[in-house]
């Protein structure tokens, strides 16, 4: 952590309105559903959205590369050699957008060193921020609001709860929660998740199907400023642009860390 970290906080907040504008402008829109060649949706909001971030991330750090899932063709013999570089998802929860439900965020991480440093989760319809600096804080709160300082809770005997997604489940999981014992189950899309886990409202989230690292950098790094920790189901911490894929590993995101969520695999 840097005192230049946290004095990016301030112009993140700025660019994830700018895009959190045009996204909402194209989401009371009768707005068109393109299928990429993964098969996954995408739409207007997504390109406009990361067109916006990206002019936004260039002004504040000329000189940092910018890896966002509508530009991610950059090959793995460029990417290597970046030490630091932003990691953008400008609309995370494509489905939730589609459906109107309001589950869908723009992410901003900073990762430097395969970690993230710096993470920034909008929510558009709530108008509702979550971010931090690993290492001086999470918080969360409305544009021009005072903040509020959020970390995340330890068991104490509480139920279990644990926040899952809302549009990606399956057996998997299920084993997982069969073998946790009593537990109340929150269901979220995008990086909600973490975010529920940083601010105490949900103790683990565990994922065990597949994501990409821009859906994941910016709620990592609120977590880890909040107190909580990310790692693989070998136990390692889920580290970042490692290799040519950019699908993640499986992985645990938990408050706690007096429990071994692990045990539950």
């Amino acid at each position: 952590m840097s005192h230049t970290d946290e004095h990016l906080l301030g112009p993140l907040l700025e660019i994830a309105a700018q895009a959190s504008e045009c996204i909402l402008k194209i989401y009371a829109t009768d707005f068109q559903v393109d299928i990429k060649d993964d098969r996954s949706p995408v739409t207007t909001a997504d390109r406009t959205a990361h067109e916006v971030i990206l002019e936004g991330l260039q002004r504040l750090t000329p000189d940092l590369p910018v890896l966002s899932e509508e530009s991610s063709q950059i090959p793995f013999s460029e990417r290597r050699r970046w030490g630091s570089y932003w990691l953008v998802d400008p609309l995370d929860g494509t489905k939730e957008f589609i459906s109107r439900n309001g589950d869908f965020t723009i992410n901003i991480a900073l990762i430097q060193k395969h970690a993230p440093v710096v993470g920034l989760v909008h929510i558009p319809v709530e108008n509702l921020s979550y971010y931090g600096v690993v290492g001086a804080g999470a918080y969360r709160g409305e544009l021009g609001a005072a903040p509020q300082a959020i970390h995340v809770r330890p068991l104490e005997g509480k139920a279990v709860r644990v926040v899952a997604s809302r549009s990606h489940r399956g057996p998997l999981l299920d084993g997982y929660l069969a073998k946790l014992g009593p537990h109340e189950t929150l269901s979220r899309g995008s990086a909600l998740k973490f975010c529920l886990v940083a601010e105490g409202a949900a103790d683990v989230y565990p994922r065990l199907g597949p994501t990409s690292e821009w859906d994941t950098g910016a709620g990592h790094a609120v977590l880890l400023a909040a107190g909580g920790q990310v790692i693989n189901v070998d136990g390692t911490p889920l580290s970042y642009n490692r290799k040519e894929s950019l699908l993640n590993p499986q992985f645990i995101a938990f408050a706690d860390s007096s429990r071994d969520w692990r045990q539950y695999l």
